[in-house]
């Protein structure tokens, strides 16, 4: 249920009104003028005004006009028994969200009321979305207080106000889109749109169709007409981040569109006039790149009106400490954890880096997402009490082992089954031998093999012959492989007389 105010200078059309409105679901408030009805809006909310055109003292218009001076944004709805088109065309002109005609009937009535009380809830969504984004922007501020960030701002804050363009030169990760944006933020068009282009991470073949747009059918793949960077950014501001990565072929199309503020886009032949403000970034030198080759000179010229050179960190002598609050404020609320506090040990270390741009960022932020205490310090011993380096070496590369050649090693099950073949094949074996031996009676001594004749005279000839073994020599005997029975026997050779050779 909402709260209408109808302001009507007859009684019976307030009545009528008011009996409408309550068996739509809406609760009526009646006033016979538009002082009245002013007099009610400065009491109490309302949610949507039906107001009559034709009053005594006052018109709808003047009612538009008297709410819109005090700043009321409340949709109003104008209603008349002398309808004409004027009167109509001129009360959407002031403000007035629709137009009814006398009498009114009820579904009319009806899908009026629901249309204007919607647009109101859209407006209140999109003031609160638009708070929400100014709120996410500021967490994105320029943070510092140091003499060098302090020119910079007052150069910005002198330029913004003009269509001057602006080249914004400085190392990486110094902040030029944030200088850019606060540029926006403090210019008449702060309330356009504002279009980055990153031009070193645009394809080769795409650069011009996202800068000036195509037609359809301009190339394969074009299947409807689509507007580009210039185009989209009209009456706003166009960011070039990156400018030297441009294709010279390109800049001289880009020239014309900053000098003209006209283009035409990929595959028309129609020019397309904007009104456009053009910043600029690059992390080089550009004025060297203009004396290389690289870079087209008058189109430097053209974006260099005002040059500002960003500053890094290790020149923002002081913002380090507001920076590193910043930081961890931010991403601790980002984690909804309680921001911790930085102790002086850490921001000592931190002060000692070279900086060679403002990357201040991501050690805090790893320290606030790392960090389960409710301080952040420094974890390292100061360098007057750190022992001295040793020299780093590298560990000696492992040696692989080379492969084992000329040999299978058979799976364990196929081992234990050729091992126990082998006990049952020498079992039988000596059981055979040892059946087909005669027994020998007993006290009997064992007979000791002979030589034969000729191997009797070839150990008789060549005894005189050869040098005399040593004596420890002569004894030793030599060992014949085992035999199929697993015994070893040794092998002597025998003299015709007996004794051993």
């Amino acid at each position: 249920m909402s709260n209408i105010l109808c302001i009507d200078d007859e009684p019976s059309v307030g009545v009528v009104l008011e009996h409408h409105l309550t068996e739509i679901g809406h609760h009526p408030v009646l006033a016979t003028s538009v002082d009245e009805g002013l007099k009610a809006v400065r009491e109490q909310p309302f949610d949507l005004i039906i107001s009559d055109y034709r009053m005594p003292n006052a018109t709808g218009l003047d009612l538009l006009e008297l709410l819109r001076a005090q700043g009321y944004e409340i949709p109003v709805i104008i209603m008349t028994g002398y309808s004409s088109i004027e009167h109509a065309v001129m009360s959407i002109r002031h403000g007035a969200v629709d137009y009814l005609t006398k009498p009114l009937r009820q579904e009319a009535l009806r899908i009026a009321v629901n249309n204007a009380i919607e647009v109101a809830r859209l407006r209140r969504e999109n003031e609160a979305y638009r708070r929400e984004i100014t709120s996410l922007r500021g967490q994105r501020t320029i943070v510092g207080e140091s003499a060098a960030l302090r020119d910079v701002m007052e150069t910005i804050a002198m330029v913004a106000p003009t269509r001057a363009t602006v080249l914004l030169e400085g190392e990486s990760g110094t902040g030029k889109e944030l200088f850019a944006r606060a540029l926006h933020e403090q210019s008449p068009r702060k309330d356009e749109p504002f279009v980055t282009v990153n031009c070193a991470a645009l394809p080769e073949g795409l650069v011009e169709s996202t800068l000036f747009g195509h037609e359809r059918g301009a190339f394969t793949g074009a299947t409807q007409r689509q507007a580009g960077a210039f185009e989209r950014a009209h009456r706003g501001t166009l960011l070039l981040d990156e400018i030297s990565e441009m294709r010279l072929d390109l800049q001289a199309k880009l020239l014309r569109a900053i000098q003209e503020q006209e283009f035409e886009r990929v595959g028309g032949s129609q020019p397309v006039r904007v009104d456009v403000r053009i910043v600029a970034t690059t992390n080089r030198d550009l004025l060297a790149e203009v004396e290389a080759g690289r870079f087209r000179r008058d189109l430097y010229y053209r974006l260099a009106v005002v040059p500002v050179k960003t500053p890094s960190l290790r020149d923002r002598h002081g913002d380090l400490p507001r920076l590193v609050e910043h930081f961890v404020a931010v991403t601790a609320s980002e984690l909804g954890v309680k921001s911790p506090v930085v102790r002086a040990d850490a921001l000592a270390v931190l002060e000692r880096r070279p900086w060679p741009a403002i990357s201040a960022n991501s050690p805090t932020r790893s320290s606030a997402r790392c960090c389960s205490a409710a301080a952040i310090r420094s974890v390292r011993r100061p360098s007057a009490l750190r022992s001295p380096r040793r020299p780093f070496c590298l560990p000696p590369p492992l040696r692989r082992r080379p492969p084992r050649r000329g040999r299978f090693r058979r799976p364990r099950r196929t081992r234990e089954r050729a091992r126990a073949s082998c006990r049952s094949t020498s079992t039988t074996s000596n059981a055979s031998r040892s059946s087909a031996r005669s027994p020998r009676p007993a006290g009997t001594a064992r007979a000791r093999p002979t030589c034969s004749a000729s191997a009797s005279a070839r150990c008789a000839t060549s005894s005189t012959d050869r040098p005399k073994p040593p004596p420890d020599a002569s004894q030793r005997s030599r060992e014949t492989p085992a035999a199929p029975g697993g015994s070893r026997r040794r092998a002597r050779h025998f003299l015709p007389d007996g004794s051993a050779a």
